[in-house]
């Protein structure tokens, strides 16, 4: 389903286009058996350390056991210690030779992410991996304890500010990647330039969450250019549809529905892995599902201009707390 380039076909870009098959298991299963031959080896990951946010259940914690599996020391950074700890022992049973530990971070906290990064830089002597995967989807609006909507926070602003912090350890690794973990549901929603807080409109969490993900992917060549000179590379990815418990509690209907259809945790977390852990030389700053690099969007109506980019690049980066430019 690829031709020479490594593009995708157009059988392949065609499921992307239906959606349902696109992003249920059945895409996973078709494109699996032509993905790029570069699939990481047993060892891939060995001397190496990554952190996922957001890492105690369902495609998080996917990810970590998958870079665990392949030889990775990996950090499981979580708002609940306890959760996490039993993730880590969950995750130890299936496979005892995983090096797993939990870092306490509620990413939505700027004194929880700061006290975080303060403590892997004085624990380790690098970060290899970085994997921005905690997600919610409130049911109605919030604001954090810093009077930002809770979708921006944890999605956005948290990220930003806890990738800035530990710079020290990813500047120190050979060519470390920072991942965000996006959503498909972003394809379908303009950048919330003049209201990136949603102060304004019937608040719908759903679409909160939507937004905030067309951030990530909006921000991530811009973040990819700010680190090009550290050597750090920037991915955002898609995981199509996964049965995790973040789907059950807060999509119940579509839950019910498309159950059949969903793919596995472990389906899900396969590009973020891939990222991670390849040994191919990857392009940065690019939106990726199922191994391939993928368009950016689908609708005429969301497409925006270097100046509303740049015009969010400079609110998320004064309301995370960082330096504006």
């Amino acid at each position: 389903m690829t031709d020479a380039s490594g593009n995708p076909s157009f059988f392949d870009t065609l499921l992307d286009r239906t959606i349902v098959p696109g992003y249920s298991r059945l895409g996973s299963r078709l494109r699996r058996r032509d993905w790029p031959a570069d699939d990481p080896h047993r060892d891939a990951m060995r001397g190496r350390t990554a952190l996922v946010t957001g890492s105690n259940s369902g495609i998080g914690k996917a990810i970590a056991a998958g870079l665990a599996g392949l030889g990775g020391s990996v950090l499981l950074a979580v708002r609940d210690r306890e959760r996490g700890e039993q993730a880590c022992r969950e995750i130890r049973a299936a496979d005892p030779t995983a090096d797993v530990a939990v870092t306490v971070c509620d990413v939505s906290d700027p004194n929880s992410v700061s006290a975080c990064a303060n403590e892997l830089i004085d624990r380790l002597p690098r970060l290899d991996v970085l994997i921005h995967n905690a997600g919610l989807l409130p049911p109605s609006r919030t604001e954090t304890a810093g009077g930002h909507e809770t979708t921006l926070a944890t999605h956005v602003l948290g990220p930003l500010l806890l990738t800035d912090r530990l710079v020290p350890l990813l500047d120190a690794a050979d060519e470390a990647r920072v991942i965000l973990v996006s959503s498909g549901g972003m394809y379908a929603q303009r950048l919330a330039v003049d209201d990136p807080e949603y102060r304004h409109g019937r608040y719908s969490g759903t679409t909160a969450y939507a937004r905030t993900k067309r951030m990530q992917v909006a921000l991530t060549p811009l973040l990819a250019e700010h680190y090009a000179p550290q050597r750090i590379s920037v991915h955002s990815m898609h995981p199509g549809w996964a049965d995790t418990p973040g789907v059950t509690t807060s999509l119940p209907a579509f839950h019910r529905l498309m159950r059949p259809l969903l793919r596995t945790p472990a389906e899900g977390a396969d590009t973020a892995i891939w990222l991670a852990a390849t040994s191919a030389t990857l392009p940065s700053g690019r939106f990726w599902h199922d191994r391939r690099i993928r368009q950016e969007h689908y609708l005429r109506r969301t497409h925006y201009t270097p100046d509303d980019l740049w015009r969010l690049w400079l609110f998320c980066r004064e309301a995370a707390g960082l330096a504006v430019g």
